[in-house]
C-alpha cells in the first residue's frame, strides 16, 4: 500500500487547518541573522531557472518531483525544489522577504504580511475556466487581487465503523446528493450502539474547524465578522452549538475529548465506537491501521445545508523578484493548474484537488480509501460558499497585520459540556476573544 497525504500531520497539524504564525513571534522571528535565507537556495531567477520552496515529509513530494522534471523537459525551465523543514518554514520566509531572497514560487502554509505586496497575480489561473478551480477557497485582497491557490484543500467528514451498522441492519446513504441530516444520522448511530453493544455513537475531534463544519450544515455561521469586522453568533449557531454540547453525554459522545483532550480517533479505531467526525487526512492511515473492522467514509450530513469547513493544505503563490522570473514563474504555476498536470500532482502526492472535475486516480490498495477519496471529490464541488468562510478570513486576518493567536473555542465549549457554565456564555467568551484577537477593520 502507497501512503499518500499523511504530509499534513508535519505542515498542517491534526486536523487539517493551517496555523497562521501569530504576527509578534514573526517579528521576534525577523530579528534572527539573515544569513541562513541565502544558503544556496534564495531567489531572483530568470527566464530559465526558478526556485520553487515546499515543505513537506520526506517522500510526500513526489507529485512536485515528478512535475518539475516534466517542465523541464516540456518548457527547458529548471525549476530547482527546495524542501524546508516545517517548524522554520515561515521564519525563513519571513527573513527572506527581509534579505530580498524569497524564493519564485512557494508553496506556503499561510501568508505573511512582510511579503504579500510581493506576490504575482494569479488571476489569470484562478478565472480560466478551463481549469475549473473552486473559487470559495482562493486568497484575494481587497481590490480582488488572486494572491494564491490551493496547491490541495482539506475537508472534514463522517467515518463509520461499517462492521457495526451491518451487524445491525441499519442503512447509510450511499450518495452525498441523497444524504442525511445530523438529527438522522444520530438516530441512526445510536440505534446502531444500542443493537451492538458498542460504548459511544459518536467521537468528534476537538477542533474549532470541525465544530464549524456542523455549524455551517445545519445552517448557521458560527462565529462570523460583519462590514465593520464585529464577531457575533446567529440563532442557527446558537441553536446548532447548544445540540452539539448536548450530545456530550457519555453515550451519544464521551465527555473527555472535549473537556480532558482524550483522542477521539483512538477511540474509534479501538472499534468499540460507531462513528468518527474528523476529515480526509485520517484516510490514509485509517487505510493501514485498521484492521479488526471495516471502516467507510460516509456523506456528511446536512441539515439543511451541503457544507464542510474546508482549508488549502497549502497556498501556491509566485513573488514578483524582477521582470525575468515573474514571468516565468507566472507560466509555470500556469502550467500546474493545467487539469492533466494539475491532476497528475494529486494523483502522485494524494491531494484533494482544488479543481472540479477530475477524477484523479490514487494509489491506494485499501477500497475504503479509494471510495473515502472518491466520496470527498464528489461532495466538495456541492459545499455551500459558508464552507470557506474561515480560510478566505484568515488570509484578510493576516493582511490586516492580526492573527487569531489562540480560538477559545475548545476552552469554552469543554467548560459548557462540564456543565461550569451555560451554552450562551461559551458562545459569549467565544466572540469576545474573536473580537479581541481579530475584530474591527484595518
Amino acid at each position: 500500500m502507497t501512503s499518500v497525504g499523511v504530509r499534513r500531520s508535519r505542515r498542517l497539524g491534526r486536523g487539517g487547518i493551517r496555523r497562521l504564525v501569530p504576527l509578534a513571534a514573526v517579528a521576534t522571528a525577523g530579528a534572527l541573522l539573515l544569513s541562513a535565507c541565502g544558503s544556496g537556495s534564495g531567489s531572483g531567477g530568470n527566464s530559465k531557472s526558478l526556485t520553487f520552496w515546499i515543505s513537506t515529509v520526506p517522500g510526500q513530494d513526489a507529485g512536485w518531483k515528478k512535475l518539475v522534471a516534466q517542465y523541464k523537459k516540456e518548457a527547458g525551465v529548471d525549476v530547482k525544489l527546495v524542501n524546508i523543514p516545517y517548524d522554520g518554514y515561515p521564519t525563513k520566509l519571513h527573513n527572506a522577504a527581509q534579505a530580498n531572497s524569497l524564493p519564485d514560487v512557494a508553496d506556503v502554509p499561510a501568508l505573511d504580511p512582510i511579503w504579500s505586496s510581493k506576490l504575482i497575480d494569479l488571476s489569470s489561473i484562478a478565472k480560466n475556466k478551463t481549469n475549473n478551480i473552486n473559487a470559495n477557497f482562493l486568497a484575494k485582497d481587497s481590490s480582488g487581487k488572486v494572491l494564491s491557490i490551493p496547491s490541495d484543500v482539506t475537508a472534514s467528514g463522517l467515518f463509520i465503523n461499517e462492521t457495526l451498522f451491518k451487524k445491525a441492519g441499519v442503512a447509510v446513504p450511499t450518495s452525498p446528493q441523497n444524504t442525511w441530516t445530523w438529527t438522522d444520522f444520530i438516530k441512526a448511530a445510536n440505534k446502531v450502539r444500542e443493537k451492538t453493544g458498542a460504548k459511544y455513537s459518536l467521537t468528534f475531534d476537538q477542533s474549532p474547524s470541525r465544530l464549524r463544519a456542523m455549524v455551517y450544515e445545519m445552517g448557521g455561521q458560527y462565529v462570523h465578522a460583519d462590514s465593520s469586522g464585529k464577531f457575533s453568533v446567529d440563532a442557527a449557531t446558537k441553536k446548532a452549538v447548544d445540540y452539539f454540547v448536548g450530545l456530550n453525554d457519555d453515550k451519544t459522545m464521551p465527555k473527555s475529548v472535549w473537556t480532558s483532550g482524550a483522542d477521539p480517533s483512538a477511540m474509534f479505531q479501538s472499534g468499540d465506537v460507531v462513528a468518527y467526525w474528523s476529515g480526509v487526512w485520517q484516510v490514509p492511515a485509517f487505510a493501514t491501521s485498521i484492521k479488526k473492522f471495516d471502516w467507510a467514509s460516509v456523506p456528511t450530513p446536512a441539515e439543511p445545508v451541503q457544507a464542510s469547513d474546508v482549508n488549502s493544505g497549502g497556498m501556491m503563490v509566485g513573488f514578483n523578484n524582477n521582470g525575468a522570473a515573474a514571468t516565468a514563474a507566472q507560466k509555470f504555476l500556469s502550467w500546474v493548474y493545467e487539469p492533466d498536470h494539475y491532476r497528475e500532482l494529486c494523483e502522485a502526492s494524494g491531494f484533494l484537488p482544488v479543481e472540479s472535475g477530475l477524477n484523479p486516480k490514487y494509489p491506494f490498495t485499501s477500497e475504503a480509501a479509494q471510495a473515502a477519496f472518491k466520496l470527498y471529490n464528489e461532495e466538495i464541488p456541492l459545499y455551500a460558499p459558508i464552507s470557506g468562510y474561515f480560510n478566505g478570513a484568515q488570509t484578510d486576518w493576516v493582511l490586516k497585520g492580526k492573527s487569531l493567536t489562540t480560538d477559545p473555542t475548545k476552552t469554552e465549549l469543554g467548560k459548557a459540556i462540564n456543565g461550569q457554565q451555560s451554552v450562551d456564555k461559551a458562545l459569549e467568551n467565544i466572540v469576545a476573544g474573536y473580537n479581541q484577537q481579530v475584530g474591527g477593520g484595518s
